[in-house]
């Protein structure tokens, strides 16, 4: 895992462990920056969940970032907290588009637990019927860096 320091002189960079910790137990949500056919910027907030150094998010087929990731796969991704001290990890992937619902299921219900609860919830029934019935797509991030900050420590020489 390479890390850097998003900011340096102020606080600390996240180690290896607190990068896996902050992404497998936070429920922030994903900014994931794409780049749309005439080169324009979008960003995206998304659900995600954290596994063996990948990120997933679930998303429609025919979304505007499966779209863009069709055209070209590197995105930039952010996940933050914005209450003080201010901790985050964001950084550049490649990604890879799963259609195959067998493999998607077992991903979208992790994600679904992670943000509602429970399989039982009306929102995730919803999304988890479109992702059985072939509509959905689970994007597959492999992170090329990770640039990490925690502001609790302050400044720092």
């Amino acid at each position: 895992m390479n890390i850097v320091h998003a900011s340096p002189g102020f606080g600390s960079q996240l180690t290896e462990q607190q990068v896996t910790d902050f992404l497998s137990n936070s429920k922030l949500n994903l900014q994931l920056g794409t780049i749309d056919k005439n080169g324009e910027p979008n960003i995206h907030t998304v659900w995600y969940y954290y596994e063996n150094d990948k990120l997933y998010i679930e998303t429609s087929k025919t979304s505007k970032k499966v779209q863009n990731i069709t055209a070209n796969n590197n995105v930039y991704f952010c996940v933050d907290d914005e209450r003080v001290p201010y901790k985050g990890v964001r950084g550049k992937a490649t990604v890879k588009i799963s259609e195959n619902v067998d493999q998607n299921v077992p991903i979208a219900e992790k994600i679904m637990l992670k943000y509602t609860g429970s399989l039982d919830n009306e929102v995730a029934k919803f999304l988890l019927d479109g992702v059985k019935n072939g509509f959905s797509a689970i994007l597959e991030l492999t992170p090329r860096f990770y640039s990490t900050w925690d502001h609790s420590t302050g400044i720092t020489a």
